[in-house]
């Protein structure tokens, strides 16, 4: 029997995450949405392309969370943008109030899934997930890592002209803003990236990475960034379903790591079958561990302004 994965949100981030799973023949895809039709006409578009590109996989779209049963991965991505006149603790409450609705809802039904986490605020958000799903802790986790290495290896291979593929960074953090590079453990074919660029380059493509979603924003002008964090997306479902045991960096709960309690928060962890198998404990020093707790106080900051709304 294929594998099922149930994609909760049919914008942009949700369908193309859709499009790159089913590419890789990775299982049959829900797609579920509130908006009568939109996933419905995703869905079987996506599933039209199938003889033409050569995947074999079922794709249904629905506005009823009924036919998630039995997932054996839930994706969220579905979540409210900022916009004019929102504060942030308004958008903190209208995305938790939608992931609390769609994981009430997509939980009780594959009560063995593993739930990843794509919508904003992203850390606060996988902590709304896990209180609500009464799912274990390594059954709960966000995507955000992927993403954000993802960028600053595009970077680095912008500039030393090398290929993406010998190219491996490790951040940590919180997404964005408050993600923490960690150069010494980035490498070219194992070689490690400060023989190759000097700091103050580096210093700019980490800044470049922290602020990539928002570079997009503006480019764009009306919307963001979907390509990359679906495909990042992707590449995390794969892990889980393929038990590939994959080390990446992704929003796990910490219980004692880096000093760190009772909080979603990006680190390295073994990613496969069992969800988070295990949270990688990198030997920091001391500049990076200062940016380490700066990073976690402002996503601790998110999860306590969450608690009081």
């Amino acid at each position: 029997m294929r594998k099922k994965i149930s994609i909760i949100g049919a914008g942009f981030v949700g369908s193309t995450t859709a499009h790159w799973l089913a590419a890789k023949e990775l299982g049959d895809i829900v797609l579920v949405d509130i908006v009568e039709g939109i996933p419905q006409g995703k869905a079987l578009d996506l599933y039209e392309a199938g003889p033409i590109e050569g995947f074999d996989v079922r794709v249904v779209g629905t506005n009823t969370y009924a036919d998630t049963a039995n997932s054996d991965i839930i994706v969220v991505t579905s979540g409210a943008p900022r916009k004019p006149g929102m504060t942030r603790e308004d958008l903190i409450k209208v995305n938790a109030d939608i992931t609390r609705s769609c994981i009430s809802a997509a939980a009780p039904l594959s009560p063995n899934a593993t739930i990843i986490m794509v919508n904003n605020p992203l850390d606060a958000m996988t902590y709304v997930a896990k209180q609500t799903s009464g799912f274990p802790k390594h059954r709960v986790l966000g995507q955000a890592g992927v993403l954000d290495s993802a960028r600053y290896r595009t970077f680095i291979a912008m500039e030393t002209g090398v290929s993406v593929e010998d190219i491996q960074a490790m951040l940590m953090g919180g997404h964005g803003d408050e993600m923490v590079p960690l150069p010494r453990f980035s490498t070219i074919a194992g070689i490690p990236v400060t023989e190759f660029i000097a700091p103050e380059r580096l210093n700019a493509i980490v800044d470049r990475a922290r602020k990539g979603g928002g570079e997009i924003v503006n480019l764009l002008k009306t919307g963001s960034a979907y390509y990359a964090p679906a495909a990042a997306t992707a590449q995390m479902v794969e892990a889980v379903l393929l038990d590939k045991k994959r080390v990446l960096p992704c929003a796990a709960y910490l219980e004692g790591e880096y000093g760190l309690n009772d909080m979603y928060f990006g680190v390295p962890v073994i990613l496969g079958s069992g969800g988070v198998e295990k949270i990688i404990e990198l030997p920091l020093n001391e500049e990076e561990r200062a940016l380490l707790q700066k990073s976690a106080d402002a996503v601790r900051s998110t999860i306590e302004t969450l608690k009081t709304l």
